[in-house]
């Protein structure tokens, strides 16, 4: 079991970026509120990035924090992207993942944390520690990542570890030093390129966490900390999770999540 000694907070300030639509609204909450317990680090503003939705507002509002329209981060929308089978539809899923590279744009401090709406922090975290940007991460990730990165690129991503854990730390400097490095190879923006060079057959053909984590990586491995993410997945309500349950969780896991994958599903008429 791993230990759970105390972690030391840090003086880097950080705002907070989560994208969320009215689905989220149950774990969105829970969220908020655990990113501002576990997060050891001085939290500037936590931004909620969504449709013009007002429940979304008023959770804001209750929350005490910044409401963010989506359309208006992006030169593009999610009418912009199409991304979809006979079968699945990830338009949005793919428009939340530029959303985060967008944040640039939306958050005033150096750092700032893209964090899941479906993802509860469950232990304390820190995510800049002597000078090294520490990422959470697992050991499996989907091939087609790692294609379109090359793509992207011109270089194979060497791939320490897989970075998608549903929460990741940017540093405004180096996302905007990628995507003009992404812009310049292709002769085009970063999010044209991202979206011509991915392979749309397939479900998962595009990580806005294995891009980013591995650009850093490649450009300086020394400036880069890899902790084990330790996520879990609860086919449950956030609602029933009492927090007996929740620290029970935590001798094991850093964090929980409660993916709705359903909604990826393209609904057809019965003939």
């Amino acid at each position: 079991m791993p230990s759970l000694t105390r972690i030391r907070s840090s003086k880097v300030k950080i705002d907070v970026l989560i994208p969320a639509i009215e689905k989220d609204l149950v774990t969105l909450p829970y969220v908020i509120n655990a990113v501002r317990k576990q997060v050891k680090h001085p939290i500037g503003r936590i931004n909620i990035v969504s449709p013009n939705s007002t429940r979304i507002k008023a959770l804001c509002r209750r929350k005490g924090c910044r409401f963010v329209n989506e359309n208006r981060v992006l030169p593009i929308t999610k009418k912009h992207i199409n991304y979809r089978s006979k079968k699945w539809e990830r338009s949005g899923w793919m428009f939340q993942q530029l959303l985060k590279l967008g944040g640039d744009n939306v958050c005033s401090s150096n750092y700032f944390l893209a964090i899941d709406a479906d993802t509860v922090l469950i232990r304390p975290h820190v995510f800049r520690s002597g000078g090294k940007t520490l990422f959470y991460c697992r050991n499996w990730s989907q091939p087609e990542y790692f294609r379109t990165y090359s793509k992207l690129m011109g270089r194979k991503a060497p791939r320490p570890a897989s970075f998608v854990t549903h929460y990741m730390l940017f540093e405004k400097s180096k996302l905007r030093q990628m995507k003009r490095t992404i812009a310049a190879k292709h002769g085009t923006s970063w999010y044209r390129a991202i979206l011509r060079s991915m392979d749309k057959t397939k479900q998962f053909a595009f990580s806005e966490f294995e891009t980013y984590g591995n650009y850093l990586y490649s450009r300086n491995p020394g400036g880069v900390g890899i902790r084990k993410a330790l996520n879990k997945g609860l086919n449950m309500s956030v609602t029933q999770l009492s927090p007996q349950r929740t620290r029970s969780l935590a001798g094991k896991f850093r964090s929980v999540s409660f993916h709705k994958r359903k909604g990826y599903s393209r609904r057809t008429r019965k003939q």
